[in-house]
C-alpha cells in the first residue's frame, strides 16, 4: 500500500550488528522505489494498493518465502487513486478475503484445465501406440492424431529406413542425415536426447 507516492522518504536505521539488511517486504509501510513513484505521478496517481493473487504451483517457482511454498504468482490486483489516501485495515482485510475466495475458484479452474490437458495427453498418447503397433512408425507422421498432438513443438521429422517423413518447420533433409550420424557416433549408447540447443549438445 502506498499511501502518498509523494511524500518524503524516511530512512530505516537498524542495529549494526545486524549480518544483513532489514527486510521490508511484508510491510505496508515501507516507502515506494524511485522510479515506481516516478511512474504513479506520470499516471496522475497518488496513492495505490498491490494485492497479489496466488495459485497452487511448484515448491521451485516459490523462491525463498516460507509462507508461499507450494504457490506461485498469477496476476496482480491494482487500485489507484488520484489524491492521498489511507486505506484502513479492516477493508484491506476484506479485499484479502475476496481474493482468497477468488483463488479458491481460481484454482479448481486450473486443476480442471490440467486434467483435461493430461487427460487429451494420455488419449493421443494411446492413439499413437496403437500406430506403431500396428503399422510401421510412419503413421504416426500420417495419420491423425500426429506426433506434434502429442508434443508441443513447431515441427518434428522421421528418418526411418533410409526415407524422410517431415512435418511442418523441420531442418533440410541433409542437415537431419547430419544430425542422424551424429547421434550414432555420439549417442549411440542413450535411448533418447532432449536438447535446448543442438550446438550447445555438440
Amino acid at each position: 500500500m502506498i499511501c502518498d507516492c509523494s511524500a518524503p522518504p524516511v530512512k530505516v536505521i537498524q542495529d549494526k550488528r545486524l549480518a544483513q539488511p532489514l527486510s521490508l517486504c511484508g510491510s505496508t509501510l515501507r516507502a515506494p522505489h524511485g522510479c515506481h513513484a516516478q511512474y504513479m505521478a506520470n499516471m496522475g496517481s497518488i496513492a495505490s494498493l498491490v494485492m497479489s493473487m496466488t495459485i497452487n504451483g511448484d515448491d521451485d517457482d516459490t523462491g525463498s518465502d516460507p509462507q508461499q511454498k507450494g504457490r506461485k504468482l498469477w496476476g496482480l490486483v491494482v487500485c489507484h487513486h488520484t489524491s492521498p489516501r489511507f486505506v484502513p485495515f479492516p477493508l484491506r482485510y476484506a479485499c484479502e478475503f475476496l481474493l482468497q475466495v477468488f483463488g479458491i475458484q481460481l484454482n479448481k479452474e486450473v486443476e480442471l484445465a490440467a486434467q483435461a490437458k493430461e487427460k487429451h495427453i494420455l488419449r493421443t498418447q494411446t492413439l499413437l501406440c496403437d500406430m506403431l503397433l500396428r503399422d510401421a512408425p510412419i503413421g504416426i507422421f500420417t495419420q491423425a492424431p500426429n506426433v506434434m498432438d502429442l508434443v508441443k513443438c513447431e515441427g518434428a521429422a522421421l528418418f526411418y529406413r533410409n526415407q524422410f517423413w517431415l512435418l511442418k518447420m523441420t531442418p533440410t533433409e541433409a542437415q537431419i542425415r547430419n544430425i542422424v550420424t551424429w547421434l550414432q557416433e555420439c549417442h549411440d549408447s542413450t535411448t533418447g536426447l532432449s536438447t535446448d540447443s543442438l550446438m550447445e549438445a555438440g
